[in-house]
Protein backbone atom coordinates (compact mmCIF):
# COMPACT_ATOMS: atom_id res chain seq x y z
CA UNK A 1 0.00 0.00 0.00
CA UNK A 2 1.00 3.61 -0.56
CA UNK A 3 1.47 5.87 2.45
CA UNK A 4 -0.03 9.19 3.53
CA UNK A 5 0.50 11.45 6.55
CA UNK A 6 -2.28 13.46 8.19
CA UNK A 7 -1.52 15.96 10.94
CA UNK A 8 -4.31 17.18 13.23
CA UNK A 9 -6.64 14.39 12.19
CA UNK A 10 -8.97 14.20 15.20
CA UNK A 11 -11.66 16.58 13.90
CA UNK A 12 -14.46 16.20 11.39
CA UNK A 13 -12.31 16.63 8.30
CA UNK A 14 -9.34 14.63 9.57
CA UNK A 15 -11.40 11.63 10.62
CA UNK A 16 -13.11 11.50 7.23
CA UNK A 17 -9.78 11.97 5.45
CA UNK A 18 -8.34 8.95 7.27
CA UNK A 19 -11.18 6.82 5.92
CA UNK A 20 -10.90 8.22 2.39
CA UNK A 21 -7.16 7.50 2.27
CA UNK A 22 -7.59 3.93 3.53
CA UNK A 23 -10.41 3.33 1.04
CA UNK A 24 -7.97 4.37 -1.67
CA UNK A 25 -5.39 1.84 -0.46
CA UNK A 26 -3.16 4.12 1.55
CA UNK A 27 -1.53 3.30 4.84
CA UNK A 28 -2.08 6.34 7.05
CA UNK A 29 0.22 7.87 9.64
CA UNK A 30 -1.74 10.20 11.90
CA UNK A 31 0.27 12.84 13.76
CA UNK A 32 -1.48 14.06 16.92
CA UNK A 33 -0.31 16.26 19.77
CA UNK A 34 0.83 14.44 22.89
CA UNK A 35 -2.00 15.66 25.12
CA UNK A 36 -4.82 14.84 22.68
CA UNK A 37 -7.91 13.39 24.32
CA UNK A 38 -9.61 12.60 21.01
CA UNK A 39 -7.06 10.25 19.47
CA UNK A 40 -7.16 7.21 21.74
CA UNK A 41 -9.15 5.06 19.31
CA UNK A 42 -7.12 5.87 16.19
CA UNK A 43 -4.66 3.05 16.83
CA UNK A 44 -7.54 0.59 16.52
CA UNK A 45 -8.20 1.52 12.89
CA UNK A 46 -6.76 -0.93 10.37
CA UNK A 47 -3.97 0.53 8.22
CA UNK A 48 -3.64 3.52 10.57
CA UNK A 49 -0.75 4.23 12.93
CA UNK A 50 -0.28 7.12 15.35
CA UNK A 51 2.71 9.37 15.91
CA UNK A 52 2.44 11.39 19.13
CA UNK A 53 4.15 14.66 18.33
CA UNK A 54 3.44 18.28 19.22
CA UNK A 55 3.40 20.98 16.55
CA UNK A 56 6.62 22.53 17.79
CA UNK A 57 8.40 19.14 17.57
CA UNK A 58 8.03 18.52 13.84
CA UNK A 59 11.71 19.23 13.15
CA UNK A 60 12.48 16.22 15.39
CA UNK A 61 10.02 13.95 13.57
CA UNK A 62 12.55 11.39 12.33
CA UNK A 63 14.00 10.92 15.81
CA UNK A 64 10.53 10.56 17.32
CA UNK A 65 9.43 8.09 14.65
CA UNK A 66 12.42 5.95 15.56
CA UNK A 67 11.60 6.16 19.28
CA UNK A 68 7.95 5.25 18.65
CA UNK A 69 8.98 2.43 16.27
CA UNK A 70 7.29 3.89 13.19
CA UNK A 71 8.71 3.35 9.71
CA UNK A 72 9.96 6.61 8.20
CA UNK A 73 10.18 5.62 4.54
CA UNK A 74 7.90 5.24 1.54
CA UNK A 75 5.50 8.11 2.21
CA UNK A 76 3.88 10.03 -0.64
CA UNK A 77 1.11 12.45 0.42
CA UNK A 78 1.32 14.84 3.38
CA UNK A 79 -1.89 16.54 4.55
CA UNK A 80 -1.26 19.29 7.10
CA UNK A 81 -4.40 20.03 9.12
CA UNK A 82 -2.88 20.72 12.54
CA UNK A 83 -3.25 24.26 13.85
CA UNK A 84 -3.16 25.94 17.26
CA UNK A 85 -6.18 28.00 18.34
CA UNK A 86 -8.45 27.75 15.29
CA UNK A 87 -11.45 28.76 17.43
CA UNK A 88 -12.28 31.23 20.16
CA UNK A 89 -10.55 34.34 21.46
CA UNK A 90 -7.06 33.04 20.64
CA UNK A 91 -7.79 33.48 16.93
CA UNK A 92 -6.50 37.02 17.54
CA UNK A 93 -3.64 36.00 19.82
CA UNK A 94 -0.96 37.21 17.44
CA UNK A 95 2.01 35.59 19.14
CA UNK A 96 0.23 32.24 19.19
CA UNK A 97 -0.91 32.49 15.58
CA UNK A 98 2.64 33.34 14.50
CA UNK A 99 3.81 29.97 15.86
CA UNK A 100 1.47 28.27 13.37
CA UNK A 101 3.40 29.78 10.47
CA UNK A 102 6.64 28.35 11.80
CA UNK A 103 4.96 24.98 12.37
CA UNK A 104 3.74 24.93 8.77
CA UNK A 105 7.31 25.38 7.55
CA UNK A 106 8.41 22.59 9.88
CA UNK A 107 5.65 20.41 8.42
CA UNK A 108 7.06 20.96 4.92
CA UNK A 109 10.50 19.87 6.13
CA UNK A 110 8.89 16.90 7.89
CA UNK A 111 7.20 15.89 4.63
CA UNK A 112 10.45 16.11 2.71
CA UNK A 113 12.39 14.13 5.32
CA UNK A 114 10.15 11.07 4.95
CA UNK A 115 10.07 11.13 1.17
CA UNK A 116 6.70 12.76 0.45
CA UNK A 117 6.28 14.08 -3.08
CA UNK A 118 3.24 16.26 -2.31
CA UNK A 119 2.34 18.64 0.51
CA UNK A 120 -1.31 19.70 0.94
CA UNK A 121 -1.89 22.56 3.36
CA UNK A 122 -5.28 23.37 4.83
CA UNK A 123 -6.33 27.00 4.86
CA UNK A 124 -9.59 28.83 5.52
CA UNK A 125 -12.12 31.24 4.10
CA UNK A 126 -10.86 33.53 6.88
CA UNK A 127 -7.94 34.30 4.56
CA UNK A 128 -10.32 36.46 2.51
CA UNK A 129 -12.01 38.52 5.20
CA UNK A 130 -15.52 39.74 4.30
CA UNK A 131 -16.42 39.23 0.64
CA UNK A 132 -19.81 39.72 -1.05
CA UNK A 133 -19.11 37.41 -3.98
CA UNK A 134 -18.18 33.80 -4.64
CA UNK A 135 -14.78 32.82 -3.23
CA UNK A 136 -12.28 31.59 -5.79
CA UNK A 137 -8.49 31.30 -5.93
CA UNK A 138 -8.46 34.65 -7.74
CA UNK A 139 -10.49 36.51 -5.09
CA UNK A 140 -8.33 39.18 -3.40
CA UNK A 141 -7.47 38.18 0.19
CA UNK A 142 -7.83 40.76 2.96
CA UNK A 143 -7.99 38.78 6.22
CA UNK A 144 -9.25 40.59 9.30
CA UNK A 145 -8.31 38.15 12.09
CA UNK A 146 -4.98 36.97 13.36
CA UNK A 147 -6.07 33.46 12.39
CA UNK A 148 -6.84 34.47 8.80
CA UNK A 149 -3.62 36.44 8.46
CA UNK A 150 -1.57 33.51 9.76
CA UNK A 151 -3.32 31.08 7.39
CA UNK A 152 -2.65 33.33 4.41
CA UNK A 153 1.00 33.81 5.39
CA UNK A 154 1.36 30.06 5.92
CA UNK A 155 0.04 29.36 2.44
CA UNK A 156 2.58 31.68 0.86
CA UNK A 157 5.51 30.53 2.98
CA UNK A 158 4.61 26.87 2.43
CA UNK A 159 4.54 27.35 -1.34
CA UNK A 160 8.04 28.84 -1.30
CA UNK A 161 9.29 26.18 1.12
CA UNK A 162 7.96 23.40 -1.11
CA UNK A 163 9.74 24.95 -4.09
CA UNK A 164 12.96 25.00 -2.10
CA UNK A 165 12.45 21.41 -0.93
CA UNK A 166 11.48 20.34 -4.48
CA UNK A 167 8.13 18.84 -3.57
CA UNK A 168 4.66 19.52 -4.96
CA UNK A 169 2.45 22.04 -3.18
CA UNK A 170 -1.33 22.54 -3.01
CA UNK A 171 -3.47 24.67 -0.68
CA UNK A 172 -7.13 24.03 0.28
CA UNK A 173 -9.29 26.83 1.69
CA UNK A 174 -12.11 25.42 3.80
CA UNK A 175 -15.45 27.18 4.11
CA UNK A 176 -17.89 25.58 6.62
CA UNK A 177 -17.66 21.85 7.31
CA UNK A 178 -19.90 19.80 9.60
CA UNK A 179 -20.07 16.12 10.54
CA UNK A 180 -19.02 13.54 13.15
CA UNK A 181 -16.17 14.58 15.47
CA UNK A 182 -16.91 18.26 14.86
CA UNK A 183 -16.12 20.65 17.71
CA UNK A 184 -18.86 21.58 20.14
CA UNK A 185 -18.27 25.29 19.44
CA UNK A 186 -19.57 25.17 15.87
CA UNK A 187 -23.06 26.38 15.00
CA UNK A 188 -24.22 23.01 13.67
CA UNK A 189 -22.97 21.10 16.72
CA UNK A 190 -24.60 23.63 19.04
CA UNK A 191 -27.92 23.46 17.19
CA UNK A 192 -27.96 19.66 17.12
CA UNK A 193 -27.10 19.30 20.80
CA UNK A 194 -29.76 21.77 21.91
CA UNK A 195 -32.46 20.52 19.58
CA UNK A 196 -31.90 16.83 20.24
CA UNK A 197 -32.41 17.63 23.92
CA UNK A 198 -35.32 19.98 23.14
CA UNK A 199 -33.59 22.81 25.00
CA UNK A 200 -33.94 26.54 24.42
CA UNK A 201 -31.79 27.87 21.59
CA UNK A 202 -30.17 31.23 20.97
CA UNK A 203 -29.02 32.34 17.53
CA UNK A 204 -28.23 35.53 15.65
CA UNK A 205 -30.87 36.64 13.12
CA UNK A 206 -29.20 34.12 10.75
CA UNK A 207 -29.66 36.23 7.63
CA UNK A 208 -26.27 35.18 6.25
CA UNK A 209 -26.09 33.37 2.90
CA UNK A 210 -24.00 30.28 3.61
CA UNK A 211 -22.24 27.30 2.06
CA UNK A 212 -22.04 24.11 4.15
CA UNK A 213 -20.28 20.89 3.17
CA UNK A 214 -20.43 17.50 4.91
CA UNK A 215 -17.10 16.20 6.19
CA UNK A 216 -16.97 13.18 3.85
CA UNK A 217 -17.45 15.39 0.78
CA UNK A 218 -14.80 17.79 2.09
CA UNK A 219 -12.31 14.99 2.77
CA UNK A 220 -12.86 13.48 -0.66
CA UNK A 221 -12.16 16.88 -2.21
CA UNK A 222 -8.94 17.29 -0.22
CA UNK A 223 -7.77 13.80 -1.15
CA UNK A 224 -8.38 14.49 -4.85
CA UNK A 225 -6.43 17.73 -4.54
CA UNK A 226 -3.51 15.71 -3.17
CA UNK A 227 -3.78 13.10 -5.89
CA UNK A 228 -4.61 15.20 -8.95
CA UNK A 229 -4.30 18.89 -8.06
CA UNK A 230 -2.02 21.27 -9.91
CA UNK A 231 1.31 22.12 -8.37
CA UNK A 232 0.91 25.53 -6.73
CA UNK A 233 -2.88 25.30 -6.98
CA UNK A 234 -5.40 26.75 -4.53
CA UNK A 235 -8.74 24.96 -4.13
CA UNK A 236 -11.93 26.06 -2.44
CA UNK A 237 -13.52 23.37 -0.24
CA UNK A 238 -17.28 23.93 -0.07
CA UNK A 239 -20.44 22.54 -1.59
CA UNK A 240 -20.93 25.42 -4.00
CA UNK A 241 -24.54 25.56 -2.77
CA UNK A 242 -25.74 28.69 -0.98
CA UNK A 243 -28.82 29.16 1.21
CA UNK A 244 -29.90 31.48 4.05
CA UNK A 245 -28.39 30.30 7.32
CA UNK A 246 -31.87 30.41 8.85
CA UNK A 247 -32.99 27.68 6.43
CA UNK A 248 -30.23 25.32 7.58
CA UNK A 249 -31.29 25.80 11.20
CA UNK A 250 -34.92 25.13 10.30
CA UNK A 251 -33.85 21.89 8.58
CA UNK A 252 -32.08 20.78 11.75
CA UNK A 253 -35.21 21.55 13.78
CA UNK A 254 -37.36 19.47 11.41
CA UNK A 255 -34.95 16.51 11.37
CA UNK A 256 -34.53 16.45 15.16
CA UNK A 257 -38.23 17.01 15.86
CA UNK A 258 -37.52 20.19 17.83
CA UNK A 259 -40.66 21.37 19.61
CA UNK A 260 -39.72 24.82 20.87
CA UNK A 261 -39.52 28.17 19.11
CA UNK A 262 -36.17 28.64 17.41
CA UNK A 263 -34.27 31.45 19.10
CA UNK A 264 -33.49 33.57 16.06
CA UNK A 265 -32.26 37.04 16.96
CA UNK A 266 -31.50 36.29 20.60
CA UNK A 267 -27.83 36.95 19.94
CA UNK A 268 -26.23 39.84 18.05
CA UNK A 269 -24.04 39.22 15.05
CA UNK A 270 -20.35 38.79 15.79
CA UNK A 271 -17.99 41.67 15.23
CA UNK A 272 -16.90 41.67 11.55
CA UNK A 273 -19.56 39.07 10.77
CA UNK A 274 -19.23 37.44 7.35
CA UNK A 275 -22.63 37.69 5.65
CA UNK A 276 -21.96 35.87 2.39
CA UNK A 277 -20.04 32.63 1.96
CA UNK A 278 -19.97 30.53 -1.20
CA UNK A 279 -17.24 28.46 -2.81
CA UNK A 280 -16.27 28.33 -6.46
CA UNK A 281 -15.89 24.55 -6.85
CA UNK A 282 -15.03 24.45 -10.56
CA UNK A 283 -11.44 23.58 -9.69
CA UNK A 284 -12.61 20.55 -7.71
CA UNK A 285 -14.96 19.42 -10.48
CA UNK A 286 -12.03 19.36 -12.91
CA UNK A 287 -10.43 16.78 -10.59
CA UNK A 288 -13.55 14.59 -10.78
CA UNK A 289 -15.14 15.73 -7.51
CA UNK A 290 -18.89 15.94 -6.98
CA UNK A 291 -21.02 17.28 -4.13
CA UNK A 292 -22.76 14.02 -3.15
CA UNK A 293 -24.27 14.60 0.30
CA UNK A 294 -27.08 17.12 0.68
CA UNK A 295 -27.32 19.11 3.88
CA UNK A 296 -30.42 17.20 5.00
CA UNK A 297 -28.76 13.81 4.44
CA UNK A 298 -25.58 15.02 6.11
CA UNK A 299 -27.50 16.09 9.20
CA UNK A 300 -29.24 12.70 9.34
CA UNK A 301 -25.85 10.98 9.19
CA UNK A 302 -24.54 13.26 11.92
CA UNK A 303 -27.58 12.61 14.14
CA UNK A 304 -27.19 8.84 13.72
CA UNK A 305 -23.54 9.12 14.71
CA UNK A 306 -24.41 11.18 17.78
CA UNK A 307 -26.95 8.59 18.87
CA UNK A 308 -24.29 5.90 18.72
CA UNK A 309 -21.36 7.83 20.16
CA UNK A 310 -22.79 10.07 22.84
CA UNK A 311 -25.25 10.25 25.69
CA UNK A 312 -27.30 12.99 24.06
CA UNK A 313 -30.07 10.48 23.32
CA UNK A 314 -31.03 8.18 26.19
Amino acid sequence: MKKAVITGATGAIGRSLINICIQNEYEVLVVVHRSSTRASDLKNINHCSVLWLDLDEYDNALEEMKKQEIDNSGYDLFFHLAWKAPFGKDRDNLDLQLTNIDSTLSAVRFAKSIGCSTFVGIGSQAEYGRVDGILSPETPAYPESGYGIAKLCSSQFAKLACEQQEIQYRWCRILSVYGPYDREQTLISYALTKMLNNEDTSFSPCEQMWDYIYSDDAANAIFLVGMKGENGGIYMIGSGVIRPLKDYIKDIADITGYKKDIGFGKRPYNDKQVMFLQADVEGLKKLGWNHNITFENGIRKYVNWLKKESDIIS
